[in-house]
């Protein structure tokens, strides 16, 4: 069973001219998928589409074996696939890096001691715990990206869909990046105009260009 099917996905921003024409993809157990095309192409709004924060014009949504409709149907289609955005002013908002991480499974009824046992254990997987107790808006382009990443691994996410994830990072992050994301099991949707960070994440590849998505040529 597919993790997500989108069929003939339409959509629009009001006012302007249609961004999807028909955009499908399906995204297999275990698949890594890198999704390209020109800016504006529709690539984020896509990711957004895929986990309800947009609402398609037409089309269908299904993930883990449903079609997805109301904004009920997605509560757990976040639950288990994790979005990083492409800006990490957008998702880290609390005091410190350790209160950040553990607000997702604080929100999925964990007790505060079990929430902090897993930021604990994220920060040590990923070779952050130097981050703790940061001031989440005080840090590099680069520690945030990375923590993003932490917050959403916390949740324990099925998929990934991860957002020009080497936005801000040097070289020795992004290096640290690749050894994090290709050392995971997650299935991954990957938008990222970086080639050579594409082809180590995502070997699988589709282009979206006029709303339509169809296989990377060359």
């Amino acid at each position: 069973m597919p993790l997500f099917e989108l069929d003939h996905i339409h959509f629009a921003y009001p006012g302007h001219a249609p961004i999807l024409r028909g955009a499908g993809l399906t995204l297999e157990a275990g698949q890594r998928l890198a999704i390209t095309g020109a800016n504006g192409a529709g690539k984020s709004t896509l990711l957004r589409i895929m986990v309800g924060l947009l609402v398609p014009d037409r089309g269908t949504v299904a993930a883990f074996g449903q079609v997805r409709r109301a904004e009920a149907d997605f509560h757990e289609v976040r639950r288990r696939a994790g979005l990083v955005f492409q800006d990490p002013d957008d998702q880290l908002f609390c005091p410190t890096v350790t209160e950040d991480i553990a607000f997702g499974p604080l929100n999925l009824g964990k007790s505060r001691d079990e929430a902090l046992a897993i930021a604990e254990d994220v920060l040590t997987r990923l070779d952050l715990t130097h981050l703790r107790e940061r001031v989440t808006y005080k840090l590099s382009g680069g520690e945030k990206r990375l923590v993003t990443l932490a917050t959403v691994l916390a949740m324990e996410p099925e998929v990934l869909l991860l957002d020009e994830p080497t936005n801000a990072l040097d070289e020795d992050n992004a290096a640290r990046l690749v050894e994090i994301l290709t050392a995971l099991p997650q299935a991954m949707v990957l938008v990222s105009h970086d080639t050579r960070f594409r082809a180590q994440i995502a070997p699988d590849s589709l282009r979206l260009n006029e709303g339509r998505l169809c296989p990377e040529t060359g």
